[in-house]
């Protein structure tokens, strides 16, 4: 029941956010849209932004960190529900989405590759590595939600993982490194 809640909840939030930017969103235009009180809203997210962090997070979870494939459909899915992402990623504050999407990615990033490698603790410059990545990979898709029209989800995402660090893609493709 919570899950289906949560689901009409940002449903709600997305036909708002077709018309305004977060910031110029309340909670209580929230909460009337969905039909809830302040109290249900709060039950379930502490405030607007873990909102739309978390229907990001949903959009997001599916998508296999591996897969070019896999990668550039999430962004797909992006370009479909484009005012939503605009309107998420022109946010500045000190809550903004793309500081959620680099917490979220980081944290898969590094549950992987401490699975890959059968370890609890990551090696300083790997933990490095995969948030430099993420940073630059959160970056460029920001960049390219709100200033790109042109280039496709294929190519960005086969830039991005052109990009990666040596160290990061050898675990995630087991691949052994090149010599620097």
């Amino acid at each position: 029941m919570a899950e289906i809640t949560k689901l009409w909840i940002a449903d709600k939030m997305r036909e708002l956010m077709k018309h305004k930017s977060i910031d110029k969103i309340r909670v209580t235009e929230i909460c009337k849209a969905a039909d809830i009180e302040r109290p249900t809203f709060y039950y379930h997210f502490k405030d607007k932004y873990e909102l739309v962090a978390w229907m990001f997070c949903t959009d997001a979870y599916g998508t296999d960190l591996t897969s070019v494939a896999s990668a550039a459909a999430g962004m797909n899915k992006m370009k479909q529900e484009i005012l939503f992402y605009k309107r998420a990623y022109e946010d500045s504050s000190q809550n903004a989405l793309w500081h959620y999407m680099l917490e979220y990615f980081v944290r898969r990033y590094t549950d992987l590759v401490k699975e890959k490698l059968h370890t609890e603790v990551l090696d300083p410059q790997l933990a490095y590595s995969i948030r430099f990545y993420c940073m630059g990979a959160v970056g460029m898709t920001q960049e390219w939600v709100l200033y790109d029209n042109i280039t496709s989800a294929e190519t960005i995402v086969s830039m991005m993982f052109a990009s990666m660090p040596e160290n990061l893609r050898a675990v995630l493709f087991n691949k052994t490194m090149c010599s620097l």
